[in-house]
């Protein structure tokens, strides 16, 4: 590159000198001497001009446009530089910045299209587990009862419960994908009301003690009498959140464990601690346990049942109320799911009626 830059400076710089040559030789009062210095001067300065201007304002330039032209073709963009948006005297520059920003763009459309092509494998092979194990074990039952078993009074009383046991799971796995997609797509509407959070979490409570006293898990619920805890969200939606989240800090706890249940109040927001003291999750998988089916210990999972979605409808929920889940956990000693839902303030007034404001 440097050679053809030098060879055409030199021809070009050779032809101005000639000219410059032929110019003055046309004047009587010009000598030899003169017309010789000018020439060597305008070899010289031409020379210089051009060669620094085809070097760095074009060969230099297209040099590097065909450097990242290479790279792109070898799709090894981490060492392309985002150009600067300054003006610049080099047309070159400015289409190797272009060019530099097109293929960073496209190369990020590329990565999300390969990250979403795996998380639709993923998805389609972990539903396909998933809706198979319901069916396989219905299929059992059901077989071995045509196959004879059905004459059995007491086997075939046995196997249609196993059966429908498996198909009521298999429902509520469908149900939940259902929700899921709707609340992604929108299609599922949040209806927001006033109400009291500790009421419901109460009745949260109420509903899985029987299954929190088979494993003597004790669930304690910590709030001020004094404060008040209403807030505007969608009530059941809401409910779904907490039966979620304390259901599972009892599932996952060890027995004759305890969770805690916790209402704290602000100025603006209420936040609700649901803490379990059971053997926590790794730090590995803190990031990814609100993701579809994901599981931290399959097989403990499965046997203890569910869909492998609640903690996922839990996330969309909260987005839907513009809040975050939040978890916190030490592996051995349990962990901590945190979320937060407006405060709204009752207004006294002089009447002594007392009114809700949002």
């Amino acid at each position: 590159m440097l050679a053809t830059s030098r060879g055409i400076s030199l021809i070009l710089a050779m032809a101005i000198s000639a000219l410059v040559a032929a110019f003055l030789s046309l004047m009587d009062d010009a000598t030899t001497l003169l017309i010789l210095v000018a020439a060597g001067l305008a070899f010289s300065a031409a020379y210089l001009l051009i060669n620094i201007t085809l070097e760095f304002l074009v060969f230099r330039e297209i040099g590097n446009i065909y450097s990242m032209l290479e790279k792109i073709q070898k799709k090894d963009l981490s060492e392309i530089p985002i150009k600067s948006s300054k003006s610049s005297i080099s047309p070159l520059r400015k289409i190797n910045s272009v060019i530099n920003s097109y293929a960073l763009a496209r190369q990020k459309e590329i990565d999300a299209l390969q990250k979403n092509a795996e998380f639709r494998r993923e998805f389609i092979a972990d539903i396909s587990h998933e809706l198979k194990t319901p069916i396989f074990a219905t299929q059992g039952y059901i077989h071995t009862l045509l196959d004879g078993a059905m004459d059995d009074k007491q086997v075939r009383m046995k196997f249609l419960k196993r059966a429908a046991k498996s198909l009521d799971s298999l429902d509520n796995l469908v149900q939940d994908l259902l929700t899921l997609n709707q609340m992604e797509s929108g299609v599922i509407k949040f209806v927001f009301t006033d109400f009291d959070l500790k009421d419901v979490i109460e009745e949260v409570i109420e509903e899985l003690e029987h299954k929190a006293s088979k494993r003597k898990v004790h669930i304690d619920f910590k709030y001020d009498p004094e404060r008040s805890y209403l807030t505007h969200a969608d009530r059941q939606k809401i409910y779904r959140v907490c039966q979620n989240l304390i259901f599972n800090a009892v599932k996952y706890n060890h027995d004759e464990g305890q969770v805690k249940v916790t209402l704290k109040a602000s100025k603006s927001n209420i936040q609700v601690d649901i803490k379990d003291d059971g053997q926590g999750i790794p730090p590995e998988d803190l990031k990814r346990i609100f993701e579809r089916f994901y599981r931290v210990e399959k097989s403990r999972n499965k046997k203890e049942g569910g869909t492998g979605l609640g903690l996922a409808i839990v996330k969309h929920i909260l987005e839907g109320h513009k809040s975050k889940i939040s978890v916190s956990s030490t592996v051995g000693k349990g962990s901590i799911f945190s979320f937060s839902l407006p405060l709204v303030k009752p207004v006294v007034l002089e009447s002594k009626e007392v009114v809700q404001k949002s």
